[in-house]
């Protein structure tokens, strides 16, 4: 794996982020340069710094906001300015929103859309062109709530839904110049951003919170929520040469959630 990756350059958005972060390390394991980007500078250096004790690893900061257009812009091409090339883009920032609609915002919707989607839309818009130039890859986050839906999570679901669908409709826009396009939907993941659900939705009972989840799975009593790295290894694999054939892809890692099992 490693020396598939060597010479390669992969630009991670939300990269100090728990499923960006790992991406980043499997990609550093693997022998790429990674640019990692993100809003936070604090989380992103301490990020950097962790990431970069790797022996013989590479990765650059960028501190960026995906939701101005110029931003993601720029992203591309702070990353081409320094590796003189682009082979993948994974968009892993994201932000999480829920409720009864009802109560929702104006600016909940702006928010959450803006991150989710607009972002990644944009990013995908300007990693184009550098893509082209070397046949490669797209993988987008989005989520088993991209696939189906889910209650009182409307806004989430339909900025997910909307990365379900982009990387559809890119991946056929795209393909006659061998450029891939492809989207990871996870269930719960063990991130600062389930962390954050637990503690704002949890009603003061963030264990409750989580059992509330698990509940929902298949599993039963077995359930467990994923690991950032079982992410990550999906996420590196669909930018492999194994991955070749595979584009338009929607890969569901969610222990059947979306399944059809009645997920409430």
């Amino acid at each position: 794996m490693a020396s598939e990756f060597e010479n390669r350059v992969v630009l991670i958005t939300g990269a100090a982020g728990g499923i960006g972060k790992a991406v980043a390390r499997r990609f550093l394991a693997a022998g790429a340069q990674v640019f990692a980007a993100d809003l936070r500078a604090d989380l992103l250096a301490a990020a950097a710094e962790e990431l970069g004790a790797t022996p013989g690893a590479t990765i650059y900061p960028i501190e960026a906001d995906v939701t101005v257009v110029r931003e993601c812009e720029r992203l591309v091409a702070v990353t081409v300015a320094g590796a003189g090339r682009l082979d993948t883009l994974v968009n892993c920032a994201g932000v999480w929103v829920e409720g009864p609609s009802e109560t929702m915002t104006e600016a909940d919707w702006d928010r959450v859309v803006a991150v989710n989607l607009k972002g990644t839309f944009f990013c995908c818009r300007y990693a184009i062109p550098e893509l082209r130039k070397t046949q490669g890859c797209i993988v987008n986050i989005s989520s088993d709530a991209g696939v189906v839906g889910t209650p009182e999570t409307a806004i989430y679901t339909a900025s997910k839904g909307g990365v379900s669908l982009l990387t559809k409709s890119l991946a056929l826009e795209l393909a006659p110049d061998l450029v891939r396009v492809n989207a990871v939907c996870p269930a719960d993941v063990v991130t600062p951003m389930l962390r954050y659900q637990a503690d704002t939705y949890g009603r003061g009972d963030p264990e409750g919170y989580y059992r509330r989840l698990l509940g929902c799975y298949p599993q039963g009593e077995r359930a467990r929520f994923i690991r950032p790295d079982e992410v990550a290894e999906l996420v590196c694999f669909l930018a492999g040469e194994k991955a070749a054939p595979i584009t338009g892809a929607l890969l569901s890692i969610d222990f059947g959630t979306s399944a059809g099992y009645g997920y409430a």
